[in-house]
């Protein structure tokens, strides 16, 4: 039996669940995910080989409207991985809230006339929806949008249809010899993974008292086989950013850290020494220069 492999883009708004769809296809965490949009800042391959057949997703930034909130050089990155994610993909999962259209959905509507690939719309997050005799309507209504391969209700959080959109997926895979080994489960690195666990638990600790003016630098990634040395540099543009980080008597990093600490652990399958610390570097995330040092580059 020829085997089949293909790239399948899992675009939509901010916020609307593509890193936990992601993480439930694959059975395990490679996107972080928090209830603030944007969380996802970088292009995130996830791999999923069955028998013949290689998935390789790729889990993308919202696409966002700029404002005058949303214009700086990161906001501008993540527009543009999202974009770029849709170049020679073999398939698109876009991803949509069950009952509410946005400008935002708008937004990814146009970028998608440009995509060649067949489109599925996956209606996320079904399993909060009481009443399920009005979702029929609702999904009447999405297929006058634009024309789909398919539209499938979902809930990425409780696995409901996902299996049925994998099997949608796979319909559109290519002939092709498999881009990775079996067993791999991402084109990201461990150390990149260590950053983004550490910005997840940020992220979910803080909410709105910090905003996105902050972003984590590994410094050092010493692995000893079954204990894993890490530093990490949590990047902040203020002062009273720094203050709110730490918290009182420390206790904040210290909650950040054991948390991040625990969720590597169970990544890497060792016991993670794991120290943080705190810099202010005023501007970064409007500094291209900065941010391309700082891992955040579409090539």
């Amino acid at each position: 039996m020829s085997q089949t492999c293909g790239f399948v883009a899992i675009v939509g708004r901010p916020n609307v669940g593509k890193s936990t769809l992601m993480n439930r296809i694959l059975g395990q965490k490679i996107s972080i995910t928090s209830r603030r949009p944007q969380t996802t800042r970088h292009q995130v391959q996830g791999i999923k080989t069955e028998n013949d057949a290689q998935f390789i997703y790729v889990d993308t930034p919202g696409m966002h409207i700029m404002g005058k909130d949303r214009n700086k050089a990161i906001n501008r990155f993540m527009n543009q991985a999202a974009s770029q994610a849709l170049r020679d993909v073999d398939c698109v999962v876009f991803l949509v809230d069950r009952s509410r259209w946005t400008e935002e959905d708008d937004v990814v509507l146009e970028k998608l006339t440009h995509v060649k690939a067949p489109v599925i719309l996956a209606v996320n997050k079904v399993d909060r929806i009481e009443d399920k005799a009005g979702l029929l309507p609702w999904l009447a209504a999405l297929q006058d949008k634009r024309e789909f391969a398919a539209i499938l209700p979902i809930s990425a959080k409780n696995g409901t249809n996902v299996a049925e959109l994998e099997a949608e997926v796979a319909k559109h895979l290519p002939q092709s010899i498999h881009y990775f080994p079996d067993d791999q489960i991402t084109d990201r690195s461990q150390r990149f993974l260590a950053a983004e666990l550490v910005r997840e638990k940020v992220t979910r600790q803080l909410g709105d008292e910090l905003p996105y003016q902050m972003t984590v630098e590994i410094e050092e990634f010493r692995d000893e086989g079954r204990i894993v040395h890490i530093s990490a540099l949590m990047l902040v543009e203020r002062q009273g950013q720094k203050k709110i980080l730490i918290g009182e008597n420390g206790e904040r990093i210290k909650n950040i850290g054991r948390e991040a600490r625990l969720d590597m652990e169970k990544a890497f399958g060792a016991k993670v020494m794991l120290n943080l610390w705190v810099k202010v570097k005023r501007g970064w995330s409007d500094d291209e220069r900065a941010l391309k040092s700082l891992g955040y580059d579409l090539d």
